[in-house]
């Protein structure tokens, strides 16, 4: 079960985590995450301790949990389409909720090949016209494919997704999610960038302004698929500063900068430049100006206490810490090999930074208050 939690965390996102960022890890830090924290978390300040953090999801979602372990515990698919016919038009959650039921089939059927996410295939067999089982069966085929690139059934399997995509598409006409989850398959086709932004143009037509989307097709922009950092750069402060009131979008930026960081960037003084500043800063206007549910913002506090840690502003990440604890899939920390040890060494280094300017845990209450 361990396993399962991992890989849900890894494809959940938010549009944010999808398989070929999961090969690209960052480096620790400079203490490595062997020594999880030099003071205990969970004393004083009311953070929950590292064995019991949540690997599966960036934040609580009672109802996703609930259908996993429903479908766990009963092998039926039900469950998963009541979660997603409850969800209706919330386009966010929805996204994310698609790929944490994909990310569930497809561990099942790498635990056991051949019996392994069968409930997703009756899904499909049973109740042909839903929408929700075939967006999750898109999603599905796309972790499959991305699983193992250099398979000589990728292309094979990514143009499967494709067809499956349309067909979810056709089942629900004004959902964004079938062509969110095709971003992926072009992408991992390679698709010309006319073609790519022809595919861009269905999702801003349907859903003009979702964060996991822009997340989504992020990595096509980037230089380590087929941009540069200018071309990520200029989609993600394009997104920013078209933002309507009470969108994530002014985040956006700082997962661009994140993508194109050097490998070797251990210096403090890279996370206090102006670049990194500003990302920062459009992150903690995003949060301030969005909805406080707003599905996407546990990934924005996610990366922002990366960065707040790296550019030794403690108090900004403790702050951050105290909306997040208790669930860590998300990234960064879904790219290391234990997500909760990453997650509990930078909680630690924020509470030991934090500590050694003066502060106190009476400073901060507790999560929740």
């Amino acid at each position: 079960m361990d396993a399962l939690l991992v890989l849900i965390a890894a494809t959940a996102i938010c549009g944010v985590l999808l398989v070929p960022w999961m090969r690209r890890r960052r480096a620790a830090l400079a203490t490595g995450q062997g020594v999880a924290v030099a003071t205990d978390p969970a004393a004083g300040y009311g953070f929950v301790p590292v064995q019991q953090l949540d690997v599966r999801l960036p934040g609580p979602d009672e109802a996703l949990e609930e259908a996993l372990e429903e479908i766990r515990r009963t092998g039926e698919w039900r469950p998963a389409a009541q979660l997603l016919a409850a969800t209706g038009d919330d386009w966010e959650r929805r996204w994310q909720r698609v790929q944490t039921l994909a990310g569930a089939a497809a561990f099942e059927l790498a635990e056991e090949p051949g019996r392994g996410g069968v409930w997703l295939r009756t899904w499909r067999l049973e109740a042909p016209k839903d929408a929700g089982g075939a967006q999750t069966h898109a999603q599905f085929l796309v972790l499959q494919a991305l699983r193992d690139p250099g398979s000589q059934d990728y292309r094979m399997i990514l143009e499967e997704a494709r067809t499956v995509c349309r067909e979810a598409a056709l089942l629900a006409p004004g959902s964004p999610i079938p062509y969110i989850t095709e971003l992926a398959v072009a992408r991992g086709l390679g698709d010309r960038k006319a073609d790519y932004e022809e595919l861009w143009s269905k999702v801003a037509q349907r859903a003009p302004h979702h964060m996991g989307a822009h997340l989504a097709a992020l990595p096509y922009w980037s230089q380590k698929w087929h941009g540069s950092r200018q071309e990520a750069d200029s989609f993600t402060e394009r997104a920013a500063a078209s933002a309507p009131s009470g969108s994530l979008l002014p985040a956006l930026p700082l997962f661009s900068v994140y993508e194109h960081l050097p490998e070797a960037n251990m210096v403090s003084s890279l996370y206090q430049s102006a670049v990194v500043e500003r990302a920062i800063e459009g992150a903690h206007y995003a949060l301030r100006e969005a909805p406080a549910d707003h599905p996407m913002a546990p990934h924005v506090r996610h990366l922002l206490v990366w960065f707040l840690v790296r550019a030794e502003r403690y108090a900004e990440a403790i702050e951050q810490l105290r909306q997040v604890d208790g669930h860590v899939g998300a990234v960064p920390w879904s790219y290391e090999a234990n997500p909760a040890a990453a997650y509990a060494a930078y909680r630690g280094a924020a509470i030991a930074g934090w500590q050694q300017m003066g502060g106190t845990s009476a400073s901060f209450p507790p999560p929740g208050h």
